[in-house]
């Protein structure tokens, strides 16, 4: 209600109607041609605004700093590491967005992220962080079961296979079957298998004993250090065409507590 009075004050002010109220049924707003025709300029202005108040932040190294991350990032990578950061940065607040979509950097407050991929993101900075390797891995239970299956990684063609949705393979995202083939194991497509859409959930199956999963060297360092999972075929080699990179924007770099954030970050990885 407050909203629609601000704006019914607006279209007093300006002397035209801003937006088309429907009748009947759900309240609905639908901006008219004049409104549409205005935003571009309206929405750039506002741009140039958080821009000015963001060089204004820049001076400062206190406050809150939003990074953008996977959520499987988050679980697996970051989260374990992050106390240390804020113990030695008590003055800077981090604020984790982990929303999957593609978001607008200046329109959504994001300071930086780290994203994975090839390192090519249109109008922003990308710094690589860390390259990945790819390899299978079960728990120790699972292992104690097959172990004698495990012996010949042919025999993976005949054992539960966790598959990693993560991303779509043309992205250049390593699969079950670029493994298979990568290591001359099999040209057939492996079909059959629990499938996952997050990376982080992945290796929680495997942990759980339901099945052999194709690691992100990454995302398992710490579950591989401390036992929960064993990885297998050491001397099968398959790097990802992928990685993680620290991205933010040009006008943003000299931020300090970004600056901060981004050292840290080097030093992890």
């Amino acid at each position: 209600a407050a909203v629609g009075q601000l704006v019914k004050s607006l279209e007093d002010y300006l002397g035209m109607t801003l937006f088309q109220r429907s009748t009947g049924g759900k309240a609905r707003l639908v901006a008219t041609e004049a409104a549409l025709l205005a935003l571009p300029d309206i929405r750039a202005g506002f741009d140039r605004l958080i821009l000015g108040l963001e060089k204004l932040q820049a001076q400062t190294s206190t406050g809150v700093l939003t990074v953008a991350i996977s959520p499987a990032f988050a679980a697996k990578w970051l989260l374990p590491r992050i106390d240390s950061f804020q113990q030695a940065y008590p003055e800077i607040d981090i604020r984790l967005d982990t929303n999957l979509k593609p978001v607008d950097f200046g329109r959504h407050g994001i300071d930086i992220a780290v994203r994975y991929g090839q390192g090519n993101w249109s109008g922003l900075v990308a710094e690589k962080l860390m390259d990945e390797e790819v390899f299978p891995v079960c728990s120790p239970a699972f292992y104690k079961k097959y172990q004698q299956q495990l012996q010949n990684s042919k025999s993976l063609l005949n054992l539960p296979l966790i598959h990693d949705l993560t991303m779509d393979s043309h992205s250049g995202f390593t699969t079950w079957d670029t493994w298979l083939q990568y290591n001359q194991i099999s040209d057939e497509p492996t079909q059959r298998g629990l499938k996952i859409n997050n990376s982080a959930a992945v290796l929680q199956a495997a942990i759980d004993g339901h099945g052999v999963a194709l690691a992100r060297s990454v995302m398992a360092t710490d579950d591989l250090k401390t036992g929960r999972l064993i990885r297998l075929y050491s001397d099968m080699q398959c790097s990802s065409v992928l990685a993680y990179y620290m991205v933010y924007r040009q006008e943003c770099c000299n931020m300090s507590k970004l600056q901060v954030f981004r050292k840290w970050l080097f030093e992890q990885a």
